[in-house]
């Protein structure tokens, strides 16, 4: 993933070097690229405002190693592959029924800008290209950072509503993944609690000729003919074997509540 560092960051639209032939034309926009998924999986999310001050949001992972992967919007395609060509051109192309429906080539251009370039079909079938053109995003300034930069002049409302799109996925993304941990300690205390009850079920049909004690340590044992006995005696005090039985099964411990546990 090397390869990709150039393109690792959040960029803003240049709507007056951008050449759109097909569907709704952008007056800003950002386009941010990042790893994720320990590096293995590109993130790319982009957010824009058309002329009509409608505000746009889509997000998609692609694993940039050039072979055909699963798509999770499958209205827009069912495969999809994306390959880092080399460290100034990035290719991700979306497939239906095998077809190739639309293909996006990223490319750093020697002034340091992005180039976006979508090659796709229109409703009637004919082709078109749109070209985006985006330069790193150092802040939201309302004028050219340099003396020889293109002026910048997004709208009071496109700024409000890009700072709106962008805090809306920090918070959502956080959200989600506490509802994940949640779900994953939960799936987790989930097994536990099944392995205790699978547990329990064996030793309260195992053979017991004492009250066990809640809080005490016992030791479970099969014997020949496959049935279970619950014990006092430890297998290091039988010589470090099974003694009399067939098997050692496990050391168990009596809870509170009746079930028990594996020590």
């Amino acid at each position: 993933m090397v390869q990709a560092y150039n393109f690792l960051a959040s960029w803003q639209l240049f709507p007056e070097k951008s050449e759109f032939e097909y569907q709704l034309v952008p007056k800003s926009g950002n386009y941010k690229i990042e790893t994720v998924h320990a590096g293995h999986y590109l993130s790319f999310s982009h957010n824009w405002v058309s002329i009509e001050n409608e505000a746009f949001y889509a997000q998609y992972q692609v694993n940039p190693n050039g072979e055909l992967h699963d798509f999770e919007n499958k209205d827009l395609a069912e495969t999809v592959a994306a390959e880092i060509n080399n460290a100034s051109c990035l290719t991700v192309q979306f497939f239906k029924q095998e077809q190739l429906v639309l293909k996006v080539v990223h490319e750093i251009l020697a002034n340091g800008f992005l180039k976006v370039s979508h090659f796709g079909s229109k409703a009637d079938g004919n082709p078109f290209m749109n070209v985006e053109v985006y330069h790193k995003q150092l802040s939201v300034l309302p004028y050219a950072s340099s003396a020889g930069s293109v002026a910048i002049r997004p709208t009071k409302e496109g700024v409000i509503k890009h700072k709106a799109l962008s805090a809306m996925e920090d918070q959502t993304n956080m959200q989600l993944n506490q509802i994940k941990e949640q779900i994953e300690l939960l799936a987790r205390q989930a097994q536990e609690i099944r392995k205790r009850k699978e547990l329990s079920l064996m030793i309260y049909e195992a053979k017991i000729t004492f009250k066990p004690q809640i809080g005490q340590v016992y030791h479970v044992y099969e014997k020949t003919d496959g049935s279970h006995v619950l014990s006092l005696v430890a297998p290091s005090e039988w010589g470090g074997g099974s003694g009399p039985f067939a098997q050692f099964i496990a050391t168990v411990k009596l809870l509170a509540d009746h079930t028990w546990v594996e020590c």
